[in-house]
């Protein structure tokens, strides 16, 4: 049963102990657990979920989100990091042990790590408005500042009067803070405008801390997650005991858990729940392998999946209670519906609850606490992200370049390149690539390719085989079903129902040109094609059988 792994670690054995000195392992087992929590639980835990959860019938949401999280999220979680471990390599050049044909797929997931890195954006707005939380006034919060217009109206008109934005014709304080303060927006994206030099300093310190978290590889990294790791929990923990304490914090949460089960019978809130997972669990950008390649080969990943996928759902649950008791008692405070006070995205995490923090006692301790979670929260991601770029990059090229001086090129490069989204055009930017460049087509296409090829050509029995090895468990036949069938089915209908229902984007009353329609597609397909691509070069261009050219290494040793 074992005669073929066996061979394979023994035939391994030596490359894999001088990658280990060269790549370095994680000093400790808490280590490794810390940086992939920090890697999966992010942004989208706190500001995504809870919108989701009560836009999509509220308690009966968490329906599809739990059942697609035991058939689509666990499983595909133990399969990329499974063979991270069992590789001890990045995720470009895993595959060339696994199914040299498929390396597409790495390449392909390069590209969408590339394009995700515009996400650091969060963190230098949470900077931005961190830096204003310490002002005797919070600048969002009234209309006596030299950007505001005359149709700016501030919470306390509001508060004294029962009137929502609608019926005064106006634009709340902290709308007009988040779009002519913060980011000057200009008229589209074909007026990028000039750098927001503010921003530029925040985008500069955020890339400094990155540096000095994986300049040393797993080394450093696997230390700076002992702070920015846990205390976004120690925040979350302050923030919810507050907002369940605050007048209006039950009918806040009514709207976030109250179940719509007629919603249970449209296919848009089963995809939505796909799409969370997909996006909260780290499934297909790379980054959940390369973390698992510098775990010691019998590290027991098996049990690790199950305990991570829970402290990422059990996050995302608490966090809508943090979320909506604040914003049930802003609504409480200004005499309107909660939903009237709902946002999704940077409207909630940087207009809502910013709004609501301004309405308590003590606004500047609440909004600090805020936004310290919401900066210590994309780090963590922000950093992983870049240090299996760079792992990635390394591995494929065995760059004799010494790690730190490799890490400060790649750090100063994304650095300029990014200076293009701190500009007065910079948010259309943000929001064409967030649109185009990690779409649901790149992430289903992905996951499907990785199902095919584990489950079918590389053998799910054989993947089973490795699991058993490295852990002393042998996954369930649960396990090798989803693989070969359940995930990439619902992956396929997911991806078929994004197809259909495609709109284009819209940023307030704004339509992007066409010709941005044309790149978006190219950045799309940018990821996509690299599989068959791929593919198709090596069958055309590597001699031998087809079963050599598929099967590499893994048929040099059997």
């Amino acid at each position: 049963m074992y005669r073929e792994v066996e061979m394979n670690r023994q035939t391994q054995k030596v490359d894999k102990k001088r990658s280990n000195e060269d790549r370095g392992q994680w000093a400790s087992k808490r280590e490794y657990i810390l940086v992939a929590a920090g890697n999966v639980v992010g942004v989208s835990n706190v500001w995504r979920f809870p919108y989701l959860c009560y836009k999509n019938g509220g308690g009966a949401f968490l329906v599809p989100y739990g059942l697609l999280v035991v058939f689509f999220g666990i499983p595909t979680f133990l399969m990329v990091t499974s063979i991270g471990q069992y590789t001890q390599e990045g995720f470009i050049t895993c595959w060339t042990k696994l199914c040299p044909l498929a390396q597409g797929i790495g390449i392909g997931q390069l590209i969408t790590t590339f394009w995700a890195s515009i996400y650091i954006m969060i963190e230098v707005w949470g900077l931005f408005y961190l830096v204003f939380s310490f002002r005797s006034q919070l600048s969002w919060a009234t209309c006596n500042n030299t950007w505001n217009t005359a149709d700016c109206v501030d919470l306390q008109i509001f508060n004294s009067s029962n009137l929502t934005v609608e019926q005064t014709n106006g634009t709340p304080a902290a709308v007009e803070f988040w779009e002519r303060r913060m980011l000057g927006m200009s008229g589209g994206i074909e007026e990028l405008g000039s750098v927001r030099w503010e921003l530029a300093l925040c985008l500069l310190v955020a890339w400094i801390f990155c540096y000095f978290s994986i300049w040393k590889g797993v080394r450093s990294s696997g230390k700076v997650v002992y702070f920015t790791a846990t205390f976004p929990y120690v925040m979350l923990l302050i923030l919810l005991i507050r907002g369940l304490t605050l007048p209006g914090a039950s009918e806040g949460i009514y709207y976030y858990l109250y179940p719509d089960i007629n919603r249970l019978a449209d296919l848009e809130v089963w995809i939505e729940a796909g799409i969370q997972i997909f996006f909260s669990y780290s499934l297909t950008g790379g980054t959940l392998v390369v973390l698992s390649s510098y775990n010691d080969y019998k590290n027991n990943c098996y049990k690790d999946c199950f305990w991570l996928c829970l402290l990422n759902s059990g996050t995302s649950f608490v966090g809508g209670f943090v979320v909506f008791s604040v914003l049930g008692f802003m609504a409480h405070k200004l005499g309107v519906p909660v939903n009237t006070v709902t946002k999704s995205g940077p409207g909630l995490a940087f207009i809502a609850y910013p709004q609501a923090t301004a309405l308590m006692p003590l606004p500047q301790f609440w909004s600090v606490c805020f936004f310290l979670m919401l900066i210590l929260l994309t780090i963590d991601s922000h950093f992983v992200e870049m240090e299996s770029f760079i792992t990635t990059v390394r591995d494929l090229f065995r760059a004799p370049m010494k790690h730190e001086i490799f890490v400060l090129i790649s750090c100063i490069t994304a650095f300029l390149l990014h200076l293009i989204l701190v500009t007065e055009g910079g948010i259309f930017i943000f929001q064409f690539i967030e649109f185009c460049g990690s779409t649901r087509v790149c992430q289903n296409i992905l996951v499907i390719s990785q199902c095919i090829v584990l489950g079918w050509i590389f053998g799910a029995n054989r993947l089973c085989n490795i699991i058993e090895d490295m852990t002393g468990q042998r996954p369930s036949l649960f396990f090798k079903l989803c693989w070969k069938y359940v995930v990439p089915l619902l992956s396929l209908i997911s991806c078929i129902g994004y197809l259909r229902d495609y709109k284009r984007l819209m940023i307030n009353d704004y339509l992007y040109p066409d010709w941005a329609y044309s790149l978006g597609w190219v950045m799309t397909l940018s990821s996509v094609l690299m599989i068959p691509l791929w593919a198709a070069g090596r069958v055309c261009l590597t001699p031998g059988t087809f079963r050599e050219k598929r099967d590499g290494r893994i048929d040099e040793t059997t």
